[in-house]
């Protein structure tokens, strides 16, 4: 009886985990990382051929769908009003649209929905720009409601808060880097994803200065043995933190050497196999292996890289690790060592700001354009295809059941047909 509870309760927290094949619950991923197991994705579409379905938009988001099942969810701003929008996974139809409140603001290319929801397949929860916090279940009953600016004060970005919750059994992780607009401190967050409380909230310091405190990234999480640590960046360091507690267990300085007061990060921290790789404004980009306590910064880094990313968050598999910066040039690097295993290589000329997706043997990523390219992951650059839907895009693709879904100014595409 005892190994029949055990065997019921990992099935039950498996189910639950946000790790199920087949789903993409948060922006990054069901491994939180871009990489997922699909199988059987499309490689060649145009806005007319192999899609599924595509679903009309009001206006664009740097926001990435999230897919659970049956649904799919969206942060939609529309004019000055911000919503989350349930949709019908099969044929594309709206079954709810729930208003999260006013205050939209467009600043530079994105606004206030730039931050992608999350699920667990039995709730969804969305953060805006404007620090709202809302949790709902898939019928689109509200569950509570949270503003964080009225609870710890005004968010001071210079572009505008863009970062999307982290979620990890049942908790969200939220943080708040900010600097250049105001003098209160950075923070980080944990709250229980089923009540709305506040968990723990701890400061993040900082000797970052002007622009340099802001960070748009997400958490990461890394796993070291049986242990999991909540990872952030920005303020010219990665930390990583205890789950639990918000403790900071480790900080490696670095990312930003000559302390230029403009090196706010955009591109989020990747976690895969034991390393956390943490990009910066371009240069350096930092890969740590992870385990570390207190300053790391002499003693983790295993390598560092002068040709990173800005906006695109890089992919890895764990062996090789790919970069794509906003011109389109792709580098691909010996993930442990750092080693340079091609550079240089040109995607079509444009503006890349979606972060690259690795499924299949093949990574995805598109540019603002809505071109997306198919490249084969590997040792050897080739490029696979070139996927024209010619409508401005700044969201990541999503990934699920052999489809994927893509999301532009104008509609969000369902591409290929779905397995099984």
């Amino acid at each position: 009886m005892r190994r029949l509870f055990l065997v019921v309760c990992f099935v039950s927290l498996f189910a639950h985990g946000g790790a199920v094949a087949g789903n993409w619950p948060q922006w990054r991923g069901p491994a939180m990382n871009g990489v997922s197991d699909e199988r059987g994705l499309p490689v060649k579409w145009t806005a007319s051929e192999n899609v599924a379905w595509k679903l009309k938009l009001p206006g664009l988001s740097g926001s990435t769908p999230v897919v659970w099942g049956e649904r799919v969810f969206l942060s939609v701003a529309e004019g000055d009003d911000l919503f989350l929008w349930c949709v019908e996974r099969a044929k594309g139809a709206t079954v709810w649209k729930k208003r999260l409140g006013g205050g939209n603001t467009k600043m530079r290319k994105h606004n206030m929905s730039s931050p992608s929801p999350v699920t667990d397949g039995r709730g969804v929860w969305v953060m805006t720009g404007t620090g709202v916090l809302k949790a709902f279940d898939f019928a689109g009953r509200e569950l509570w409601a949270r503003d964080l600016q009225k609870d710890y004060g005004p968010f001071g970005l210079n572009w505008g808060y863009a970062s999307s919750p982290l979620l990890h059994e049942g908790a969200l992780f939220v943080q708040v880097l900010h600097g250049m607009n105001t003098d209160e401190p950075s923070y980080v967050l944990r709250i229980d994803g089923r009540t709305g409380k506040t968990v723990w909230r701890v400061e993040r310091p900082t000797d970052a200065v002007s622009e340099s405190p802001d960070a748009y990234t997400t958490p990461a999480l890394v796993r070291h043995g049986r242990a999991a640590e909540v990872v952030v960046t920005g303020g010219d360091y990665v930390t990583g933190h205890d789950p639990a507690t918000g403790k900071e267990l480790w900080r490696a300085g670095g990312l930003n050497p000559d302390k230029n007061p403009f090196y706010r990060i955009v591109a989020s921290p990747v976690a895969a196999d034991g390393m956390v790789y943490a990009p910066t404004r371009v240069k350096p980009l930092l890969a740590l292996r992870a385990g570390g306590r207190g300053d790391v910064t002499k003693t983790h880094v295993a390598w560092s890289y002068q040709n990173g990313p800005d906006v695109p968050s890089p992919v890895t598999d764990g062996k090789y690790f790919y970069v794509v910066n906003d011109r389109g040039v792709v580098y691909c690097l010996d993930a442990k060592t750092g080693r340079e295993v091609y550079g240089q290589q040109r995607l079509r000329p444009g503006t890349y700001s979606a972060s690259p997706v690795l499924a299949e043997g093949r990574v995805y990523v598109t540019s603002e354009d809505g071109l997306t390219s198919v490249f084969a992951a590997g040792p050897k650059f080739e490029l696979l295809a070139e996927n024209e839907l010619g409508e401005y895009c700044l969201s990541s693709p999503a990934l699920s059941d052999g489809q994927i879904f893509i999301r532009t100014s104008n509609h969000l595409y369902c591409i290929g047909r779905r397995r099984g």
